[in-house]
Parts: structure tokens; C-alpha cells; sequence
């Protein structure tokens, strides 16, 4: 969604249980869905452990429950519930939410989130692992996402990530499609 800024800081979150259960995650779990990675060019050098994805044009929305709800809802849950309450109105409908990797040496190229879906919903990151050595850049400026932190990013603008540390980039994303165009469609 387009929100007059590139990145709005929502602030403090208490997210040790979502990181605890996704660095506890086997390594099988990162490739249950890779649709994400053979379907869109930018996600090549990542996995992803997605709980909810939606697909189909913007007007006939298919919002499902993906292999990854059983591994990370107990503790995804409550988060996205309480970043609602504080910053959106109710009402709405989570489309996707998923644990997103970038490894090391990888990168996202620059893009903007292009489907229509993403211009009507609010796109949140609470980073689970980071280090020093990740650039995510939105409209040219760059950003350094911290752990216990949220965020919400601004998709329409052109984006990117490079990890150039040795560790993997870990972030923990969820759209929040509000009530107005819910009922739209």
C-alpha cells in the first residue's frame, strides 16, 4: 500500500516466540511451498514458510491456509492480532503471512509489488534475525530493520534487499488487506 512514506516504524513487539519457533524450524520446512520462489523472479535466492496465501484477480480473491499454518500460527497469531488492534481498523482480513529467508549472499532485486492486492493492503515486516550487513532499500533510501521491532513498508515504491553478511536474513511478513476494500470486493 502506498503510505506517503517509504518505511513507518510501528514499534516495539514482543516477537521471542515467533523467533524462537522459526530458528527452530527443520530445514525441510523452508521448501514445503516454494511457489513463491518459482513464481516470481525476485524471490529466486529465497525460502519462504507460508502460512496464508491468496491467489486469483483482485475482485475474486482465494485466501488459503498453507503448510506452514501448523508450524507457525500459535505464535504468528497473537502478533499480527495485536499490530492490527494498535494501527489498523478491524474488520479486515490477513491475505498472506509467512517467514521469508534471504541468504547469505543473496538478494532481492528492485521491484515494486505489482498484483492489486497489494495496493489495498498493509504490508508488515517484524524481522526475526538480521546482521549488520543487510541493506533494504526502499525509493532509494536505505533502511536497517532491527529484531523487536515492527514495520510497515511501503510496496508501491521500488524496493530491494541485498544480505551481504554471512548469515541468513530472516523476516516475518503479513498483509493486512483493511475492511473498506474487503467489502469491495
Amino acid at each position: 500500500m502506498n503510505i506517503d512514506v517509504p518505511l513507518k516504524e510501528l514499534g516495539t513487539v514482543n516477537s521471542h516466540a515467533l523467533i524462537d519457533t522459526v530458528l527452530g524450524l527443520d530445514e525441510e520446512a523452508w521448501f514445503l511451498n516454494v511457489n513463491r520462489q518459482n513464481d516470481y523472479e525476485v524471490h529466486k535466492q529465497t525460502q519462504s514458510v507460508v502460512m496464508v496465501f491468496c491467489g486469483g484477480p483482485a475482485n475474486d480473491l482465494q485466501v488459503s491456509k498453507e503448510a506452514g499454518w501448523d508450524l507457525l500460527a500459535e505464535p504468528a497469531i497473537p502478533l499480527m492480532h495485536d499490530l492490527i488492534g494498535k494501527f489498523y481498523p478491524p474488520g479486515g482480513t490477513i491475505i498472506r503471512a509467512m517467514a521469508a529467508k534471504l541468504l547469505s549472499g543473496g538478494r532481492i532485486n528492485p521491484h515494486f509489488d505489482s498484483h492489486p492486492t497489494f495496493r489495498a493492503s498493509h504490508r508488515i515486516h517484524i524481522p526475526v534475525t538480521t546482521n549488520p550487513r543487510v541493506r533494504f532499500t526502499i525509493d532509494g533510501k536505505p533502511f536497517h530493520l532491527k529484531v523487536g521491532q515492527a514495520y510497515e513498508i511501503n510496496n508501491q515504491k521500488t524496493h530491494s534487499v541485498i544480505n551481504s553478511g554471512k548469515d541468513d536474513r530472516i523476516t516475518f511478513i503479513f498483509d493486512y488487506m483493511p475492511p473498506d476494500f474487503v467489502d469491495r470486493r
